[in-house]
């Protein structure tokens, strides 16, 4: 067998091997470069999968990270519609699905994650879905094209909250539903929980919180309803899953890389084998943000900041990974914007009226800033990001003070 070879490969064709790639030759990197994706298509954007490519704003060629011809030109090689099945890091090899084998030179894993499915009964019924890949959005806007009119959300995240606001837009009869007492609650305060459920109630949403169900009914092929434990049944035409995602970390930990929930690395992107980075939703980190804290963060931002890190270190010119976490989500008329994390605050700090549509809430920690979320307030956003990172200690009256620019309480 003849066994391929690049100076540097690339596990993942999503955000994060997309920038990975790009910054390699940002960075004056000349050697061969190989993405070996997962999915058919080239690199291409993940959040509208969930709001504007769902919604038909966009169609794929605008979500693409890059067009196609970029990649040729800046000889960046793609191997798409494969996976890596294992590693051997004695050898610097990886093994493809279909036997082939590539040695590196470095090795960059950007696998990202698969979403999380449901235990129950029914759940591989047909019309049973989750919003990962194009594949999956695609096939969710088939059923809709064939006239699904009742969908069942499960998952009061991010993921499924935007979902069920696209749904709205094709006359769809949406119930959403949260195991949780409130959506939203491993991310956010109640304030901002309870601003969005509201929203979503009065665009007719169905939003039910603290509810677990019991199985998925079908007729034998497809799904019919979501049966809950007390009994009643919710009918269906579609469900769609939004519990999370498990990061896609087996070849790495099956040969030795240290982990657990996502793959540990340090300030550098490396993990515990040699010449291996990971970067992205699959890399576990210490963050100054949690306290030091090992954590993993699924952002669009969080992939590229590794990318750019994990590059420049195998260019030689290493740069530790300490960027300020920010997020968003489009829901109906709403952008919310988040910079830093508000996991662990012991005060909130609402800032604005919410009845406005347009407010913020600021997160202390001990007195200090450490995250906002910032609704339709995108000068409380930026100017926000200062007092995270300054880790601002500020009184609550003046923070509270939306006739009070941010900018004028950084020291």
């Amino acid at each position: 067998m003849t066994v391929d070879h690049a100076d540097v490969v690339i596990v993942g064709a999503g955000h994060g091997g997309a920038q990975a790639a790009i910054a390699l030759r940002q960075n004056g990197f000349e050697g061969r470069v190989l993405v070996i994706g997962r999915e058919p298509e080239i690199p291409y954007e993940r959040p509208p999968l969930s709001k504007e490519y769902l919604a038909r704003e966009k169609t794929f060629e605008r979500i693409c990270i890059r067009p196609a011809q970029f990649w040729e030109d800046k000889a960046i090689e793609m191997r798409l519609g494969t996976e890596v099945i294992s590693l051997d890091p004695t050898a610097q090899a990886v093994t493809l699905g279909d036997g082939s084998k590539v040695q590196y030179g470095k090795l960059i894993w950007a696998t990202g994650g698969d979403p999380r499915r449901l235990s129950c009964t029914g759940a591989d019924l047909a019309g049973v879905h989750q919003v990962r890949t194009r594949e999956d959005a695609d096939r969710l806007m088939r059923e809709l094209d064939a006239g699904a009119k009742r969908a069942v959300v499960v998952g009061g995240g991010y993921i499924g909250l935007e979902a069920a606001a696209v749904l709205t837009k094709f006359d769809v009869q949406v119930t959403l539903l949260e195991a949780l007492p409130r959506v939203l609650a491993r991310v956010a305060g109640e304030a901002l929980s309870e601003f969005y459920q509201a929203e979503h109630r009065a665009q007719g949403v169905d939003l039910r919180t603290g509810v677990a169900m019991d199985c998925i009914e079908g007729n034998g092929t497809a799904v019919t309803g979501v049966k809950m434990q007390d009994g009643s049944t919710l009918p269906a035409d579609i469900v769609i899953v939004g519990i999370g995602i498990v990061p896609c970390i087996g070849p790495l930990l099956a040969a030795g890389a240290s982990g657990a929930n996502g793959v540990d690395v340090d300030e550098f992107c490396r993990t515990s084998l040699p010449d291996v980075y990971a970067i992205g939703d699959c890399a576990a980190h210490a963050s100054a943000f949690a306290d030091g804290a090992l954590i993993r963060l699924e952002s669009v931002q969080n992939a590229n900041d590794m990318a750019t890190t994990a590059a420049k270190d195998i260019c030689g010119a290493p740069v530790r990974h300490g960027a300020t976490p920010w997020f968003w989500s489009n829901q109906y008329d709403l952008r919310l914007q988040t910079v830093g994390l508000s996991t662990g605050h012991d005060q909130a700090v609402l800032r604005g009226d919410p009845a406005a549509r347009s407010f913020s809430v600021v997160y202390l920690k001990c007195g200090k800033v450490i995250a906002l979320d910032c609704v339709n307030m995108v000068k409380d956003y930026v100017q926000g990001k200062k007092l995270v990172e300054a880790r601002a200690q500020i009184a609550p009256g003046l923070l509270a003070d939306a006739g009070v620019p941010l900018k004028d309480l950084v020291g």
